[in-house]
């Protein structure tokens, strides 16, 4: 047994070549202590550590496990968060939405943020550990919100970051007042088929109703009573979906924006209450 013979069984699971490699490289980082300095220097992973490697490649083909669960952490922005079924895998596009809003909050001085859906907590995380705001990240379930106080943990930002159990704004309460409202909602149509891996992701995370704009609707009609004067709402959105979101916010919302991510699809929306 040795890598080459590993990697292909990543890639007769339909699992591309150079994945694979990263996959392998991941897995011989985090479960075998071996690096990229070990290769340079020409040292081979050993019986014990390819034995360990295949036992984790069998897991991931067996029914597309993603990586990240295996190895209980995902890298974003910078960070690696700890990760689990409970929550969804931090996305690049997701780096686009925390990117904009950073932006936003530095350039308002915003302060206090509330993020609908905090899941694992890296959008919540992430702001809290590069601007000046206190964070409040809220979700339906309680086991996403122990992973996302796992990493508030691991970052030590603790009192800038705080979780509560919520659905939507039902424990968010009336004299809370926030400066930016932020999500990545659930947004894939409710029945859409999808990759193996996704499947593995939490329901709860990734499906809406009324052909994934249920929850847009939901956030857009609510957050003004959420948010300071001139306060920002800004999400994330699912292709096909712009349209629909900047009409629910157009009542309500001025200056509203939409950013592509780099495959040209409106990724991002945002506005200012009017």
């Amino acid at each position: 047994m040795n890598i080459q013979t590993i990697i292909k069984l990543l890639t007769n699971a339909g699992i591309e070549e150079n994945e694979a490699k990263i996959e392998v490289k991941m897995l011989l980082e985090h479960f075998c202590n071996y690096t990229e300095i070990d290769k340079c220097k020409g040292i081979l992973p050993n019986h014990d550590q390819l034995d360990i490697l295949n036992q984790k490649v069998k897991i991931r083909v067996k029914d597309r496990t993603p990586i990240q669960y295996i190895i209980g952490e995902a890298y974003f922005m910078g960070k690696w968060f700890k990760v689990t079924p409970d929550v969804l895998i931090p996305r690049d596009e997701t780096e686009l939405l925390v990117q904009a809003a950073i932006s936003i909050i530095k350039e308002n001085l915003l302060k206090n943020i509330l993020d609908i859906g905090t899941g694992s907590g890296c959008i919540a995380c992430t702001i809290a550990n590069n601007t000046d705001a206190v964070v409040l990240g809220i979700d339906i379930s309680s086991d996403a919100l122990r992973v996302a106080l796992d990493n508030v943990t691991r970052l030590g930002i603790n009192n800038r970051a705080v979780f509560r159990k919520s659905d939507l704004f039902s424990n968010v309460r009336d004299n809370e007042k926030f400066d930016m409202i932020i999500s990545n909602p659930p947004y894939i149509p409710t029945g859409t088929e999808l990759a193996p891996e996704v499947m593995h992701e939490p329901a709860l995370a990734l499906f809406a109703e009324e052909n994934g704009i249920e929850f847009y609707r939901k956030i857009a009609e609510k957050a003004p009573e959420y948010l300071n004067d001139s306060g920002w709402l800004i999400f994330e959105l699912g292709a096909g979906e712009s349209s629909y979101v900047k009409y629910f916010m157009e009542k309500e919302f001025k200056n509203i924006n939409v950013e592509k991510d780099l495959a040209g699809i409106d990724r991002i929306i945002y506005g200012q209450l009017k």
